[in-house]
């Protein structure tokens, strides 16, 4: 079977490229430049050079596939504008979703974002939990998982749509910040530190997206894929602390400097192209909580993490030993925080 994979080169997309390989099948990427590939050549790997934008691109990418697994994302930099978002993560959906009806594709997985619900007031959320996208990445992702909901009923696709909960792994580099962080001589935490976290593993994330593109009952439904275990962030930086063998010593600091620093900084940098010191987002990390009920997703396609989370970050803590980039800090200043996560 041919699958087309878009956002192939990211961490998520290159972990179920090389799982699809392993299962046998005939998989074709559709990537900006074949440079970025980091797989080797074979037989059942075919590169398509072009822009998920480009409509007629597009179509020459999806022509003779039978599956297709939409990552393609725009990851939040200064430089971006909102534009940039929207052309990704709805025009360019748009543009698979046409070509996938005129080539008659048997499945469409999707990939949209758990951020659609933002801060979860009322945790564990589910499927059906309010909308609350908090920034322009997140409001994007909303509007190109609704558009590709609408637009499959419509016109008769059989479409599945995954939310993953925060992705960790080995060759992840969006966590090392937070391990960095963990394995300082003393670790600065934004606020009370209380707030739900909620992480999955790569491995188990890539077996979410192949039982919603194989089974039939997933077929029109929405599925929230995290790992079986939540921590408060506390919990989290110690057990990262001690599963690298640091000890632990945190300081809480008050939120609210570091949200008004974000807004101003946001305000005068991303207008003149400049990357800020601080983002609300960062500051959001330790301030709103994010656990999520996985009980569809298991009940209808029997998904069953392997992964535990001491397990999973022990894997992630050694790869990330292993490429020189985990060591301990013995320094801390205000502005390490401002660069974290």
């Amino acid at each position: 079977m041919k699958i087309l994979v878009t956002g192939g080169t990211g961490f998520t997309g290159h972990n179920l490229t090389q799982r699809l390989l392993q299962d046998g099948h005939q998989v074709r990427l559709l990537v900006r430049s074949r440079s970025r590939v980091a797989l080797e050549p074979q037989p059942t790997l075919e590169i398509h050079e072009g822009d998920i934008r480009d409509r007629a691109a597009v179509d020459k990418a999806v022509a003779g596939v039978a599956k297709i697994f939409n990552l393609a994302a725009m990851y939040r930099t200064a430089s971006a504008v909102d534009q940039d978002y929207r052309d990704i993560h709805v025009e360019g959906t748009r543009h698979l979703l046409e070509a996938a009806v005129r080539h008659h594709v048997e499945r469409f997985v999707h990939c949209s974002t758990v951020g659609v619900h933002g801060d979860v007031k009322a945790p564990p959320a589910t499927e059906e939990s309010p909308y609350a996208p908090a920034d322009i990445y997140q409001r994007t992702k909303l509007e190109g998982e609704l558009l590709a909901r609408e637009f499959a009923a419509r016109n008769g696709l059989a479409l599945t749509v995954i939310r993953p909960t925060a992705i960790y792994g080995p060759g992840d580099l969006r966590l090392l910040k937070l391990f960095k962080l963990a394995v300082r001589n003393i670790t600065p935490v934004i606020g009370t530190g209380k707030i739900y976290y909620h992480m999955v593993y790569i491995d188990d994330l890539v077996e979410g997206f192949i039982l919603a593109s194989e089974a039939e009952a997933a077929i029109g439904q929405v599925f929230i894929v995290g790992g079986e275990e939540k921590m408060v962030l506390d919990d989290l930086l110690s057990a990262i602390a001690r599963i690298t063998g640091r000890p632990e010593s945190k300081i809480h600091i008050p939120a609210l400097p570091f949200q008004l620093a974000g807004s101003l900084c946001e305000k005068i940098c991303i207008p003149l192209g400049l990357e800020p010191p601080i983002y609300r987002r960062r500051v959001d990390f330790f301030t709103k909580s994010r656990l999520f009920d996985t009980g569809k997703v298991k009940r209808l396609l029997g998904y069953a993490p392997k992964f535990g989370l001491q397990e999973g970050l022990r894997r992630t803590a050694a790869w990330y030993k292993q490429q020189g980039m985990l060591f301990y800090q013995m320094t801390f200043m205000l502005s390490d925080i401002m660069t974290s996560i």
